[in-house]
């Protein structure tokens, strides 16, 4: 149960913005006013924060006003991203060094997520961002365990989302932490989005990712993504392309990136995840179906990509899909 809106104090929400940050990242303050909006009363306090204050640019050339940094306390400060890696400044860094140990919730947008590295405040952590900067984010920072998949992921204290419109699901998913799933079912009908996505859910479609440059690799995978039940042995796959074994896998990581059995297990994995969201099917039945040998593999196959269990996800989804009162 969740207490009464009117029992909640009010909390402060602060955006940390910088010059050259992304104006979509504003859209988050979007949802804890709406949130008030639904609950009737203002529940968030909202702020935009930079480290001097007054006017800041954003990459789209636009301006928005902003209060210095000081040492009042923020129930949430989240920072904004960019659509680079801009280096951040010692103030900003200090800032939020400072602000962790009386902040409750300390989140980042997108790049936003290299501004808390630098600080040593992912160290240890599970965190991400976007995909594009994800392998770039694990490089730089190796202490922070990079799941470059995730919608948003939450790690004691701290937040980190996905790029652009995953500011979306990650102040829905804080709202609904604090006042229910049913306002935050509200907020997104407000937004005019469908909810929230889950945050194990994929940022983009491995599906989609794989395009071969050849006709024979195609044709194995297409072979694949029909057999997923099947063995799909590098032998078995080669066999379809036409190609030896070893000139099957040479070309198939030549052209895809991948080895054949990575790509494998994440076409295996991600229609496996489709068939958990839409429910209807046994966890047991959807592992035999994608070629996982029991429900044990799928899972930990899960846990690799989306860092949560198959239950975890349909949970999700059920909540999501569940009509609204």
């Amino acid at each position: 149960m969740f207490p009464s809106f009117k029992d909640i104090m009010t909390q402060r929400i602060g955006l940390v913005v910088f010059p050259g940050f992304q104006i979509l990242d504003l859209v988050a303050l979007s949802v804890f006013e709406l949130a008030n909006a639904e609950a009737g009363r203002t529940v968030y306090e909202l702020e935009v924060l930079s480290e001097h204050g007054g006017p800041v640019a954003s990459t789209a050339g636009v301006t928005v006003d902003s209060r210095a940094f000081d040492r009042r306390r923020f129930d949430t400060l989240l920072v904004a991203g960019s659509t680079t890696v801009p280096p951040s400044s010692g103030g900003l860094l200090d800032f939020l060094r400072r602000a962790l140990p009386r902040t409750r919730r300390l989140g980042s947008i997108c790049t936003g997520a290299f501004v808390l590295a630098e600080a040593g405040l992912l160290d240890g952590r599970r965190a991400t961002t976007h995909w594009h900067f994800a392998r770039e984010l694990q490089r730089g920072f190796p202490a922070i365990k990079v799941e470059e998949d995730g919608i948003f992921i939450q790690d004691g204290p701290v937040w980190t989302s996905a790029g652009m419109t995953a500011c979306i699901d990650l102040a829905l998913a804080l709202v609904e932490g604090d006042l229910g799933l049913e306002l935050s079912r509200s907020v997104a009908r407000k937004l005019v989005i469908y909810h929230r996505r889950a945050g194990g859910q994929s940022q983009f479609s491995a599906l989609l990712e794989l395009e071969p440059r050849t006709d024979r690799i195609q044709q194995a995978l297409d072979y694949a993504k029909k057999n997923l039940h099947k063995n799909l042995s590098v032998d078995q796959l080669a066999e379809v392309a036409h190609l030896s074994p070893r000139q099957f896998s040479r070309a198939f990581l030549a052209e895809t990136g991948q080895s054949p059995a990575r790509a494998i297990e994440k076409l295996r994995v991600e229609t496996a995840r489709i068939l958990i969201e839409e429910g209807g099917q046994s966890v047991d039945r959807i592992a035999a179906q994608t070629g996982f040998s029991d429900p044990e593999r799928m899972r930990r196959a899960f846990h690799r990509a989306f860092g949560q269990p198959p239950q975890s996800l349909r949970r999700a989804a059920a909540r999501t899909h569940a009509p609204a009162m």
